[in-house]
């Protein structure tokens, strides 16, 4: 089943195509949202604001005051830049995830007039309340019930949480359907790969090939790479991102990642979807046409790029990036991913190839195998080894099946952390 198209053949609507059962095709004109050039200020709400992600949008909100009218900032534990954000930007509500940071999350807005509360249900509220769009940047299956809630409202989603569509793909696209909420991806190569196809037909892509850099270990040998530190897989040469993506990055699970998202957020089926290896970071995707025509976005290595698309499409509005200068650049290359050296990239392959539950389970196992390498439990090359066990181990136990909502999501979640931890024991 394939619930979502992000783009349609009409140059001036976004089309949300449904392929759910007995559920018709929802257009939804990008018009009707409040674009940042518009006569009103686009009502913006940052979920996850303390981030890499959160940080960079407050920073182009920052540069617009005045394009922007911020609703709601969360963030998990950061309670006194939660505070400092939230008074910067003038935010009507301010929510802490943890409990415990409620009093000082409070303290530090003393005498503004914004409201604090804190908990998931607030979390979700945050969500809800009426915004044009909603950046949604929570970090891991922790931002899959307040993802879902701004998704139920039918505003634009401007999506940086990979788990609503890795481990839930079709049953968020199906509540994007539902809701007739507007999609528009904030990772660089998604984004790359929207504004490549953006009118096109479908049936006329050849393959969407999203690129990657490759990480700290490119050259490494695969001897190296077994004593490899947190440290060292932590210094991403090209850009700056949160510990658990700069992980990612160094193992390219986040690459496989990636190709799950791209499987659910456009119309070619998985054998379509590739990646190759782009040291420089300055192509962000590849699209080929069966005309033999290759459109390629590119753009300097800056999540602000990506994030500004989001908010301003089907417009554009300045950001800071450095501009390119392909004189000075004097090359691109590119080579192709090394699966011996780098076995998360198959491993993510194969569970696209699965289906059903098994992108939930390889999540989740994911995430509990790079804690434990940034813990020092792990080696580096057992990150891979233990999701691929995590993943074996769930299918003997029947827990690789179709999931019918979001509950169905979180308990596969729940019991895929619970084998992962109990296979971690024997590392």
């Amino acid at each position: 089943m394939r619930p979502l198209a992000l783009f349609s053949t009409d140059l001036d609507v976004m089309a949300v195509t449904a392929s759910v059962p007995n559920r018709p095709v929802v257009r939804v004109p990008v018009v009707e949202f409040g674009a940042p050039d518009a006569s009103a200020p686009m009502r913006l709400s940052v979920l996850g604001a303390t981030g890499s992600i959160g940080k960079s949008t407050l920073d182009l909100v920052g540069r617009a005051p005045d394009r922007f009218e911020i609703v709601a900032l969360t963030a998990q534990s950061n309670a006194r830049e939660l505070a400092v954000l939230a008074r910067r930007h003038r935010a009507r509500l301010a929510v802490i995830g943890d409990d415990a940071q409620l009093a000082e999350l409070r303290d530090g807005l003393a005498g503004t007039g914004i409201r604090a509360a804190a908990g998931l249900e607030a979390l979700i509220e945050a969500a809800l309340m009426p915004a044009d769009c909603v950046m949604a940047a929570i970090v891991g299956a922790a931002g899959l019930r307040p993802t879902f809630a701004a998704a139920s409202c039918g505003a634009r989603i401007a999506l940086a949480n990979k788990e609503c569509l890795v481990s839930a793909g079709h049953v968020f696209t199906a509540e994007i359907a539902r809701s007739g909420a507007e999609l528009l991806p904030v990772d660089s190569e998604h984004s790359a790969a929207f504004q490549a196809l953006s009118g096109a037909d479908p049936k006329a892509i050849e393959k969407i090939v999203l690129t990657a850099s490759g990480g700290p270990f490119r050259t490494w040998a695969r001897e190296a790479l077994e004593a490899a530190t947190p440290e060292q897989a932590l210094k991403h040469p090209n850009w700056s991102m949160g510990a658990k993506v700069t992980i990612d990055s160094a193992t390219l699970m986040n690459k496989g990642l990636e190709l799950i998202e791209a499987f659910h957020l456009f119309p070619v089926p998985a054998e379509a979807l590739d990646c190759v290896i782009h040291p420089q970071s300055i192509v962000h995707c590849l699209v080929s046409y069966v005309d033999g025509s290759v459109l390629a976005q590119m753009a300097s290595p800056d999540m602000r790029t990506p994030i500004a698309v989001a908010l301003a499409w089907p417009k554009r509005m300045a950001a800071p990036t450095e501009k390119l200068d392909l004189a000075r650049l004097g090359s691109l290359t590119f080579e192709a991913p090394d699966e011996v050296r780098f076995p998360a990239l198959g491993v993510a392959r194969a569970a696209l190839r699965r289906g059903d539950t098994a992108p939930a389970v390889l999540n989740a196992a994911n995430e509990v195998a790079v804690k434990a390498f940034l813990d020092r439990r792990l080696k580096f090359l057992d990150i891979a080894a233990l999701v691929e066990a995590t993943i074996e181990e769930a299918e003997r136990q029947g827990a690789i099946c179709q999931a019918h909502g979001l509950d169905d999501i979180l308990h596969i979640d729940g019991l895929a952390r619970r084998l992962a931890v109990e296979k971690l024991n024997g590392y």
